[in-house]
C-alpha cells in the first residue's frame, strides 16, 4: 500500500466503490442477494464509478501526494464524494421515476452509500499517510536532538508540525511548555504539554533536551528575558520564532528560526493596528518614499507594497542602497496577489536617484511621476558626524525638507509624513536642532495649505545603519571591548517593524500640522543592553568581555525627551499614538528669515553662526559637550494611557535639564 500512486488509486477506487455501493444495498435490504434491485444497483455504481473519478480529477484528487495529506486533502475528499453521491443518487432516482415497473430504487441508497464512500476512497490516502509517517519517526529519531517548544499556541503546534514532516531535520520534540495551565497535561499532534517555564530545567534534564525552541511570537521581552535566563541556567540553547512585527503575514515556519537576539529581549507587547485603514490610505495611490534606501526607508517601501499602490517612487541618494531595495521589492512584488477585494492593481516600481538638496531635480521628478502621498524618510541622523558637519546636517536636513515640501506643495500632495526623532525634543545637537527646525516646516506648510502634513517623532529603532547594537556585534565579534559612553545613558528603542507601522497609522490620523508621537515604551540603559548581547553571544562580561566607559561624545544627552515645552499633548483613538494638538502654535515668527540665514550659513561653512541662528529659532536648543540631566519622569507612558475614566487629557509640559559646563 505504501507503494501506491495516483494512478493506483483510480483503480482501487472503482473496485471500493462498487464494493461499498453492493454493501449498502446489503445493509438496506438486509440481504445478500439483490433480486429484483439488482438492475438499479448496476445503474447507480455505474454512475457512481463515472462521476467520482471525474470530480475526483476535477479537484486535483489524483495529482495530490498523500503522504503529506492535511486537513485540506480530506475536505476536497469529503466535498468530491458527496457531489459525484448527489449526481448519482439523482439520476437514480430519474430513472427508477421514468421506468417505475421496470426499475426499483430504495431512496436511502445514497444516504447510506455515501459514509461508506468516504471510507472506502480516504482509507487506502491515510494508510500511505499513516506508513510514511511511521517510518519517518522510526529512522529519523535515531540520531536527532531532543527539543522542547516553550508555546503552545498556534505557532508552536505549526512548528512541530513542520518538525514531524522533516525528520531529516534532526529534532525530536519531546514536549510542549506552556504557561496556561489549562494546557498541562492534553497532547497536541501527539506531542504532550509538561509544564510552564519554571519546570524547563526539571524536563531538561529528564528527556536530555539540548534545545529549547521558543514560540511566542506575541511575548513581551520581558517574558523572554526570563525563558532565556531560565535556559542559561539550564544549559541548554536556545532559538526563537520572530516577533510578530517580523511576520507581517502572520506565517509561521521552519526556516524562521533563529537564534535569540537583542530586539527580542527588548520587544514589546504588540499592538492593535488598523490595517484596513492603512491599506485604504495607500490603495490605488502614487507614494514616494525619500531614503527609500535607509532602515526606516526600506521598510516604508516594504510594508507600503503589500498596500497595493498604484505606484511606489523610491528617491534616495545612495546608489547601492536603492539598487538593492529596488530588487527585494520586484521579488516581494511577485509573492503578493495582485488582486484585492477592491479590484486588481499592478504596482510599479520606480527607482530615482535624487538629492533633495537640489530643487529642480525634485521638480522634475515629480513631474514626471506626480505622488499623491510622500514619506520623508531621508536624513542624516549620527550625532557625532552632524556635529563635525553642521553645514551638512543644515542643508539636508533642513534645506532638503524644506525644498520637499515646497515642490509636495507645487504639485498637490495630499499627505506628507516627515520622519522625526525624539532628539528633536530640548535638542543638544545639531542634528536634533535640525530635525526640530525641519517640523516647524513642516507645520508651516500644512497651516498655510491646510493639507495633511504632519510629522512623527519616535526613538532609536534596533538594527537601523549605524545603531549601537550593530556597533556591539562588531565589537563582540572582535573580542572586545564594548564601549559606551556612559554608564547612566538611556535611550528609547523600537523595532523597524513596528516604528513603521506606526508611522503610516499616523499617516491615517493627520489631518495637518500635528506631530505625532509614538510610544516608546520604557527607556533601556546602553550598558544594560550591551551586557545582554554579550551574554546572547555565549561570553561573560568581565571574563570573556569587558565594557568600557569612554564618555559622553560631542551633541550627546544621558536621556532622550518626548515632550517640547508648551506643546500639550493628548492620547488618539489609537492607544500607542500621542498627538501634540497645538504644535502649530509653536511656529517661530522668524521661520523665514532663519532658512534665509541658514543656507546662507551652511554656504559659508559658518559653524558658529548657523548655531547661533538655530538658537535664535529653537530658543530651546542648548548646544552642549557635555551634560548631567535628570531622568525624566515617566511622561511616555502618561501621555499614552486612555481618558477612560472620563477625565479630560492633561497638557504635559517638557521635562527639565540641567546643564553643567
Amino acid at each position: 500500500m505504501k507503494y501506491l500512486r495516483n494512478r493506483h488509486f483510480f483503480v482501487v477506487d472503482i473496485v471500493l466503490l462498487i464494493l461499498a455501493s453492493y454493501l449498502s444495498y446489503v445493509f438496506r435490504l438486509e440481504s445478500i442477494h439483490l433480486g429484483r434491485y439488482f438492475l438499479l444497483f448496476g445503474i447507480f455504481t455505474g454512475l457512481v464509478c463515472i462521476f467520482l473519478p471525474v470530480v475526483f480529477w476535477r479537484f486535483g484528487l489524483y495529482a495530490r501526494y498523500w503522504r503529506y495529506a492535511s486537513v485540506e486533502e480530506l475536505t476536497l475528499l469529503t466535498l468530491g464524494v458527496s457531489i459525484a453521491t448527489g449526481f448519482a443518487g439523482a439520476m437514480s432516482v430519474l430513472v427508477a421515476v421514468l421506468w417505475p415497473e421496470t426499475v426499483l430504487f430504495p431512496r436511502s441508497i445514497p444516504f447510506i452509500f455515501l459514509p461508506l464512500a468516504l471510507i472506502v476512497t480516504a482509507a487506502p490516502r491515510m494508510m500511505v499517510r499513516l506508513i510514511a509517517h511511521r517510518k519517518a519517526m522510526q529512522t529519523g529519531n535515531r540520531s536527532a536532538i531532543r527539543v522542547l517548544v516553550m508555546g503552545a499556541g498556534d505557532a508552536g503546534t505549526m512548528i512541530v508540525r513542520e518538525l514531524q514532516r522533516n525528520p531529516q531535520l534532526g529534532m525530536d520534540v519531546v514536549g510542549f511548555l506552556d504557561d496556561d495551565q489549562r494546557k498541562h497535561g492534553v497532547r497536541i499532534h501527539g506531542i504532550p504539554v509538561l509544564g510552564n517555564r519554571t519546570t524547563i530545567p526539571r524536563f531538561v534534564q529528564q528527556y536530555s533536551v539540548r534545545q529549547v525552541i521558543i514560540a511566542m511570537p506575541t511575548a513581551p521581552g520581558k517574558s523572554l528575558r526570563e525563558i532565556v535566563q531560565i535556559c542559561e541556567d539550564a544549559q541548554v540553547r536556545t532559538r526563537i520564532i520572530p516577533g510578530i512585527y517580523e511576520m507581517l503575514d502572520g506565517k509561521v515556519s521552519l526556516n524562521q528560526l533563529r537564534h535569540v537576539q537583542i530586539e527580542d529581549l527588548l520587544r514589546r507587547e504588540p499592538i492593535q493596528t488598523d490595517t484596513a485603514a492603512v491599506h485604504d490610505l495607500i490603495y490605488g495611490k502614487r507614494v514616494m518614499i525619500t531614503g527609500g534606501g535607509g532602515s526606516i526607508g526600506s521598510e516604508l517601501c516594504r510594508q507600503a507594497l503589500r498596500c497595493h499602490p498604484s505606484m511606489l517612487i523610491i528617491v534616495g541618494h545612495g546608489e547601492n542602497s536603492v539598487f538593492e531595495i529596488t530588487n527585494e521589492l520586484k521579488s516581494l512584488l511577485k509573492t503578493i496577489p495582485q488582486t484585492t477585494g477592491n479590484g486588481k492593481v499592478v504596482t510599479e516600481i520606480h527607482a530615482v536617484i535624487a538629492d533633495i538638496r537640489f530643487p529642480e531635480r525634485l521638480h522634475a521628478v515629480f513631474a514626471e511621476y506626480r505622488p499623491e502621498i510622500v514619506f520623508h524618510a531621508a536624513a542624516h541622523k549620527h550625532v557625532p558626524l552632524m556635529e563635525l558637519n553642521p553645514s551638512e546636517a543644515i542643508t539636508n536636513n533642513i534645506l532638503g525638507t524644506r525644498n520637499l515640501l515646497q515642490v509636495s506643495e507645487t504639485f498637490g500632495v495630499q499627505r506628507f509624513v516627515m520622519i522625526s526623532t525624539d532628539k528633536a525634543v530640548n535638542p543638544t545637537s545639531m542634528m536634533g536642532a535640525c530635525k526640530r527646525a525641519s517640523e516647524l516646516l513642516v507645520h508651516e506648510t500644512a497651516m498655510r495649505t491646510g493639507r495633511s502634513y504632519v510629522a512623527v517623532r519616535f526613538g532609536n529603532v534596533l538594527g537601523s545603519r549605524g545603531s549601537v547594537v550593530l556597533t556591539f556585534k562588531r565589537q563582540i565579534a572582535a573580542g572586545g571591548p564594548v564601549t559606551v559612553t556612559h554608564p547612566e545613558m538611556r535611550r528609547y528603542f523600537m523595532t523597524i517593524p513596528e516604528a513603521v507601522q506606526l508611522v503610516l497609522q499616523a499617516a491615517v490620523l493627520g489631518k495637518g500640522g500635528e506631530i505625532f508621537m509614538l510610544d516608546m515604551g520604557q527607556p533601556v540603559k546602553i550598558v544594560d543592553l550591551a551586557r545582554d548581547m554579550i551574554e546572547l553571544s555565549g561570553l561573560e562580561v568581565g571574563r570573556d568581555i569587558d565594557i568600557v566607559f569612554t564618555g559622553l561624545r560631542p551633541g550627546e544627552k544621558l536621556y532622550e525627551e518626548l515632550c517640547v515645552p508648551g506643546e500639550i499633548y493628548q492620547p488618539t483613538c489609537h492607544e500607542k499614538i500621542a498627538i501634540a494638538v497645538n504644535a502649530t502654535n509653536t511656529i517661530s515668527p522668524i521661520l523665514h528669515e532663519a532658512m534665509i540665514a541658514l543656507e546662507a550659513a551652511a554656504s559659508d561653512n559658518d559653524r558658529a553662526g548657523a548655531r547661533e541662528i538655530l538658537q535664535a529659532l529653537i530658543p530651546e536648543y542648548q548646544p552642549a559637550h557635555n551634560m548631567t540631566q535628570v531622568p525624566p519622569v515617566a511622561l511616555n507612558r502618561s501621555l499614552m494611557s486612555s481618558n477612560g475614566n472620563g477625565r479630560k487629557p492633561s497638557s504635559v509640559s517638557g521635562t527639565a535639564t540641567v546643564n553643567h559646563h
